[in-house]
């Protein structure tokens, strides 16, 4: 899969591994989240699903901290989490709002089998261990899984993690955290930030 990774991811990491921030940035990191994927999803549907993409993206923030206390990197573990993300996206029928083709979702799985296995995650779910005690429901589109679109997805990074720097540079694995990761700069810190 392709993502991206600049000092913001990092000091967003920090910031999540840290008591006293841990809460406001996880709640800015799920309103991010959900504001990109609504972007992504049909029109009509995107109050209807608005609530379970809160409630989805607040789970993964913790198999995020699981990847990183298990070893990840943090490309990686975020990482996990868009291949969770998207899973759940194939389940209801949202491909339009995947990142990577509904025909890599295998291999994107096992790719990280060993910490999906050990968190009983698998594609039908996406969740695992870390689903809440009631997640809300909404709306499937089924019929769009008879001939998918992902306007949204790239294909062909599914054998590995390949990160898009601020320099358009894209590498196969993250970038080295750097040693002056200022948590003012993570996501939801800043006061100004919706």
């Amino acid at each position: 899969m392709k993502i991206h990774q600049n000092a913001r991811h990092f000091a967003s990491k920090k910031a999540l591994e840290l008591p006293v921030v841990r809460d406001v940035t996880k709640a800015g990191l799920v309103r991010m989240h959900t504001g990109i994927f609504l972007e992504k999803a049909d029109p009509e549907h995107r109050e209807e699903r608005k609530e379970r993409l809160d409630a989805f993206f607040d789970a993964t923030m913790d198999s995020y901290l699981a990847a990183l206390q298990a070893g990840a990197p943090e490309e990686e573990a975020r990482e996990i989490t868009h291949i969770q993300s998207n899973f759940d996206f194939y389940n209801h029928g949202w491909t339009e709002m995947m990142e990577f083709p509904s025909d890599e979702l295998e291999e994107h799985y096992e790719r990280y089998e060993t910490f999906f296995s050990n968190h009983d995650i698998t594609i039908a779910d996406p969740l695992g261990d870390f689903a809440p005690d009631e997640m809300p429901e909404a709306p499937s589109t089924p019929e769009k899984l008879d001939d998918p679109v992902h306007p949204h997805a790239e294909g062909g990074f599914a054998d590995d993690v390949y990160v898009e720097g601020d320099d358009g540079e894209i590498r196969v694995g993250g970038f080295d955290e750097p040693e002056d990761v200022d948590i003012s700069d993570a996501v939801g810190v800043d006061e100004g930030e919706a």
